[in-house]
This record gives structure tokens, C-alpha cells and sequence, in this order.
């Protein structure tokens, strides 16, 4: 059977989701519909995409079978509350909104519902993330499959069947991409004040970061070997780890950390 995809929201992220279903060959674009209020938005999905666009959230579900909420988390009830779903339908619902528990999904959308709670992160728009799944006891071993293909479109899924870690995940692999673009952006400003031309630096610092992530992806060796392997003792790079060590950079990152993951609960309860 062919899944129609409704996809509530046109922004970035739902974009990025369509592109890899479509570049995947996992479905035809004629089986995809996107809502969005903004013309705008429904021109350059309708363009660049090459899908069906509509202003009406409640006319995009009408023949869906997966509903996928790509909003932000504080317009979902308002989102939720105007729809009407046809009686007897099984719908999957998806939701990649951040901060919204599943006990709060249900009660927007009633129990008994097949419901993935989804946290993707932003390299999913050069097909490169990687989302962490967890669902609805109700959510069949199929919906959970189908849940999972979609995001596979855009990179790498991994499934928790405890909620409470979606705090965490959020701090780490959530909010994650913006710690390591502060990180090229700090290296590529110490190259330019040590003489560097601005753009050799930038170039310098993103490629070494690309590089040093596929070998941590690709090599046998944990994070911390590959660390040591490059490390000789009195060298170089011992001397700026020693800088890093002796500025408590691990208490530095352990408490940036837990600070999102600490924001991360605080938004939940106030969704």
C-alpha cells in the first residue's frame, strides 16, 4: 500500500524530510501534501519540491494516512485543536516538534493513537542527522517501521522506549550542531588573530571538523584513543589540550549540557 504524507508545516526541517523521501525513492511526490499558512512557503515547496501545497491543515489530512506535525511546539495545540479526523481512520501521527511529551500528543489527539515522538537535529538538511524515535504503546511494529523509513530519508534513527531520555538527547544530539559550529567559529577566529587569511582559516577549521567526525564514525577507536593517537607527548597539540584541560573545559561542557537538558523539561511542562 502507498502512504499519502501530510506534512502540518512547510519550514526547514519538514522540507528537509520531504527532499530525502523523495531523493530516496521512497515515494512519489504526488503522495505528499504540505499545509502551511505563509504563500511563500507554499510557493517554494510547490517549486522547489515539486508537491502539492494548500493553505487549509484540515484539507491536507483529508486523504493522509501519516500526519506529520513539523510546527513549533507552542502553535501544536492551536494546530491539533482546529482539526476534525474521519471516524475510523488509522492515521500515524508524527510529531518533531521539541518539548512535546507523548501524554500531551494523546490528549491532543486521543487515546489510542499511533503516535511517534521525534527529535531530529539540523544536519537532516544535508541528509547527514540523526533522530531518536519513541512511540505510542499503540504504534504497531509497521507504524514504527514507517516512522523510521521517513526518517532515514535524512540520516540515521535510533529508537528509546523511555521518554524521560528525550530531555537528554535533546541537549546532546537536539541543541548538539550548534556546539561544534561555536567550536569552527572560535578555531577559525584563533587562526585569523594568529595571521590566517579568513577564508583559508574558515576552510581550515570546517574541513578538520568534517574529518576528524567521519574518522570518529569510521574507526574502530573510541573519541578518546583517537585523541591520544594524535596527541604526542610535549607536542603541539598537547600543549592546546593542556590549555583546554586546565580551563575545566569539561566542567565547562558538562554544565552547558545539563543547562539544555535542565530547559529541556522546563519546555516540556510549559507545553
Amino acid at each position: 500500500m502507498t502512504n499519502k504524507y501530510a506534512f502540518i508545516g512547510g519550514g526547514n526541517m519538514g522540507q528537509a524530510i520531504i527532499s530525502g523521501l523523495v531523493s530516496a525513492k521512497r515515494t512519489d511526490v504526488s503522495n505528499i501534501i504540505v499545509a502551511d499558512p505563509s504563500q511563500e512557503v507554499r510557493n517554494h515547496c510547490a517549486k522547489n519540491l515539486g508537491i502539492q501545497t494548500c493553505p487549509s491543515n484540515q484539507d491536507a489530512i483529508l486523504d493522509a494516512d501519516v500526519v506529520i506535525f513539523a510546527v513549533k511546539p507552542q502553535h501544536m495545540h492551536s494546530v491539533i485543536s482546529e482539526l476534525k479526523f474521519k471516524k475510523g481512520s488509522t492515521y500515524l501521527f508524527i510529531s518533531i516538534a521539541a518539548g512535546i511529551r507523548l501524554d500531551h500528543l494523546e490528549r491532543l489527539l486521543g487515546k489510542n493513537q499511533a503516535i511517534v515522538r521525534c527529535m531530529p537535529n539540523t544536519p537532516a538538511l544535508v541528509h547527514s542527522g540523526i533522530s531518536v524515535l519513541v512511540a505510542t504503546e499503540e504504534t504497531s511494529a509497521a507504524q514504527r517501521l514507517q516512522a523510521e523509513t521517513l526518517l532515514q530519508s535524512v540520516g540515521k534513527t535510533i529508537w528509546i522506549e523511555d521518554e524521560a531520555l528525550m530531555d537528554a538527547v535533546t541537549a546532546v544530539s537536539g541543541s548538539g550542531p550548534a556546539y561544534f559550529f561555536l567550536l569552527i567559529e572560535l578555531i577559525q577566529k584563533a587562526g585569523i588573530r594568529l595571521g590566517l587569511p579568513s577564508e583559508l582559516a574558515e576552510t581550515l577549521a570546517v574541513e578538520t571538523a568534517v574529518g576528524a567526525a567521519k574518522l570518529a564514525q569510521q574507526s574502530p577507536d573510541t573519541a578518546s584513543e583517537l585523541r591520544q593517537k594524535v596527541t604526542s607527548p610535549q607536542g603541539t597539540t598537547d600543549a592546546a589540550l593542556n590549555i583546554f584541560s586546565n580551563s575545566g573545559l569539561e566542567d565547562i561542557v558538562n554544565l552547558a549540557i545539563t543547562a539544555a537538558r535542565d530547559r529541556s523539561i522546563a519546555l516540556s511542562k510549559e507545553n
